[in-house]
């Protein structure tokens, strides 16, 4: 699989601390490796658009879509509670 990353996420990232951007790192891997494994959580966010919500911390998520062998990464955002 591969990744390309939104300009909006891409600017997320930039904002985010440098805290969950190496948390989101580590994660980025787990997903390119598997992503049914534990730790991401990862779950069909949106059905109908086919956008996925996975785990960067308990306060961080990311939302990507799958297109063929390539990951859409689209935001990383704080979890709204």
């Amino acid at each position: 699989m591969r990744l390309s990353y939104t300009d909006r996420f891409l600017k997320s990232y930039e904002q985010a601390p440098a805290a969950i951007q190496g948390a989101f790192d580590r994660r980025v891997a787990l997903l390119l490796a598997n992503l049914r494994h534990p730790s991401l959580r990862a779950k069909k966010y949106d059905e109908t658009r086919g956008i996925w919500q996975a785990r960067v911390t308990r306060e961080w998520r990311f939302y990507f879509t799958i297109e063929g062998d390539s990951y859409y990464l689209l935001d990383i955002i704080s979890h709204p509670k």
